[in-house]
Formats: structure tokens, C-alpha cells, sequence
């Protein structure tokens, strides 16, 4: 898995939210939405189908280079749980794109699905661990808390989006919200 460079980084984010914003829009449309020329584009991703798996590969590249970044294997869980929900939000685009395009036929393709499937299964094991070390409750199985910690996520980087929810208020009300319900 590999996250692109910097300016790829910049134009896959800007297509992501443009893709978001209008998500009817002709690759020329989303060409001039994010300052770059249809050719550009087009060199760059040649249909709307290759954009939008190249932008679910990315978004899930992004989920493991986060993953990565906070050492989620490491630590305690009620430390890395901050730091890898600001990690996440970081890349808000990506996330709110990843939210409006999933399908559960993405994961036909299989290398998309493995990916996602080493993500899940990181998730589950940092929230087991959690448990085990007494951070995160036991009533709960440890998919149920990624779940859940995935939904309150994506349910407030979409209310974002929507003008409900603050963008400063995003993180400790998903920390505060996931860990009163969660704590031990």
C-alpha cells in the first residue's frame, strides 16, 4: 500500500470533496472544480469509474497510513484513540468521499477488499486490546466497538459537511461521545 506524493495527495483531496460537492459532474466539471485542465485529468484518471476506485484505494491507503502513524498496535488505547481520530481527520476529503461513494460491491474488487479486510481487522484488535487492558468495556465485542467508533466517525465528518456539526467540535465530541459509552 502506498499513499502518493504531495501534490497527488492535494489533487486526489480536491477531487474527492469536488466529487462530493457534485456528484454528477462530467470529468471536465471536475476538471475546473478543482483548477486543473480536462487533459490533466484525464492523464490522471481516465474515467469517472478509475477516479472513484482510485480515490477508495487511496481513502483506504490513507486509513492504514493513520493507523500507521498513531502506532495503533502500540500504547495505551485511550492515548492512540485522539491522536488517531485527528490523524483521520486530516484527510476529512478522503473520509467524506469514502462515505458517499462505499458500496458494498467495492469490495468485488479483491485487492480492495483485502485491504479493508487488514484495516477491520486493525480496528478490532486495537479495541480487543483496549478491553483487555481495562480501557474500553467487555459487554461489547470488539467488531461491535469498531463499528461503532467507525459510524460515529463518519456520522460527524458528514454532519460536518452539512453545516450541522463544527469542524473544531468534530474530534472531542466523537472522543467524548465514543468514550462515555465505551469506558470501563
Amino acid at each position: 500500500m502506498t499513499v502518493s506524493a504531495p501534490d497527488d495527495n492535494r489533487l486526489l483531496a480536491a477531487l474527492a470533496l469536488a466529487l462530493v460537492q457534485k456528484p454528477r459532474a462530467s470529468l471536465q466539471e471536475l476538471a475546473k472544480a478543482v483548477g486543473i485542465s480536462k487533459a490533466t485529468l484525464y492523464r490522471f484518471c481516465r474515467t469517472r469509474e478509475e477516479l472513484i476506485d482510485r480515490l477508495m484505494a487511496h481513502g483506504t491507503a490513507l486509513l492504514h497510513a493513520t493507523a500507521d502513524l498513531v502506532e495503533i498496535e502500540e500504547g495505551s488505547p485511550i492515548q492512540v484513540l485522539p491522536k488517531l481520530i485527528a490523524a483521520q481527520l486530516e484527510h476529512r476529503e478522503l473520509m467524506a468521499f469514502m462515505i458517499y461513494y462505499w458500496r458494498p460491491d467495492a469490495l468485488d474488487n479483491p485487492a480492495q477488499a483485502a485491504q479493508w479486510d487488514e484495516f477491520t481487522h486493525r480496528m478490532d484488535a486495537f479495541f480487543l486490546r483496549g478491553q483487555r487492558e481495562g480501557a474500553f468495556r467487555i459487554d461489547i465485542s470488539a467488531a461491535a466497538l469498531s463499528e461503532a467508533f467507525g459510524g460515529l466517525f463518519c456520522g460527524l465528518v458528514d454532519a460536518e459537511r452539512n453545516g450541522r456539526v463544527a469542524r473544531t467540535s468534530i474530534a472531542p465530541t466523537l472522543e467524548a461521545l465514543f468514550l462515555k459509552g465505551a469506558s470501563a
